[in-house]
């Protein structure tokens, strides 16, 4: 006699939010999809990191100093932690590290419909550069609000192992967040705080892919994805423009 698990299909039992916890009860479409999300998880944080690592140099004092240290500190031991899930599938974790430049920017006011940096899944956000701390405060704190919608969705991913990272990830990347809030009330609603605004609140929308996506729709049915990213966006963009708005810069 077998019940209703033993006759129900991965797809029904993903989609009725069953949980897959190791690399051997993978099957391959479902592989192919994770190794995805993850790459662009774990890209997008060394970029990031990278990239953010100048601002050290840029803080106007020691605590925001320490600030940006400790964002490009935990940004590449949140890229450690995912690509340790991704030994299982095979990767090799030391020629992977090493696989792009990280810190590579495209120019400030490059469209980036063409250039990738070959199989770099950063974010498109992470291929344009910081001009200086202002700059990277704005990015830091619309980046940050992006990533609680972002992650905060995959961290009810149908891989529990990956979920289980990044549920552990996010109240970090929240303090991230938070102390660039307090660095935009330090620095105030000057015309640079202004333009930086303005060019990244583009740059940050993009991230959450186009409105029709047939990837979410098969993404969905696997149990990685569960909101749209019209709805992720939309969310994203209220909090953006209310976080703004309370420090005068929208």
């Amino acid at each position: 006699m077998t019940n209703d698990f033993d006759t129900m299909t991965l797809s029904d039992y993903l989609a009725q939010g069953g949980k897959l916890t190791s690399p051997e009860n993978v099957p391959p479409r479902y592989r192919g999809e994770l190794l995805r999300l993850m790459s662009s998880f774990v890209d997008s944080e060394l970029a990031g990191s990278a990239g953010f690592a100048a601002a050290i140099n840029w803080a106007p004092g020691i605590k925001s100093r320490i600030a940006a240290s400790r964002i490009t500190l935990e940004k590449a031991d949140h890229a450690e932690r995912v690509l340790d899930l991704m030994e299982g599938f095979g990767t090799d974790k030391a020629l992977y590290e090493r696989a792009h430049d990280w810190a590579a920017r495209e120019p400030r006011d490059s469209t980036l419909e063409v250039k990738r940096h070959g199989g770099d899944m950063r974010l498109s956000v992470f291929h344009y550069p910081l001009t200086g701390w202002t700059d990277a405060v704005v990015m830091n704190v619309l980046m940050g609000l992006a990533t609680q919608h972002a992650v905060g969705e995959l961290a009810h991913c149908s891989y529990q192992p990956l979920a289980d990272v990044l549920r552990d990830v996010l109240p970090r990347e929240k303090r991230h967040m938070e102390l660039g809030i307090e660095g935009l009330e330090w620095i105030g609603a000057s015309d640079a705080a202004k333009a930086s605004v303005a060019y990244w609140m583009p740059r940050v929308a993009e991230t959450f892919g186009p409105a029709q996506s047939d990837r979410f729709d098969r993404l969905k049915t696997m149990g990685l994805r569960l909101t749209d990213n019209e709805t992720l966006r939309n969310a994203w963009r209220a909090e953006a423009e209310q976080t703004l708005c309370a420090l005068g810069l929208y």
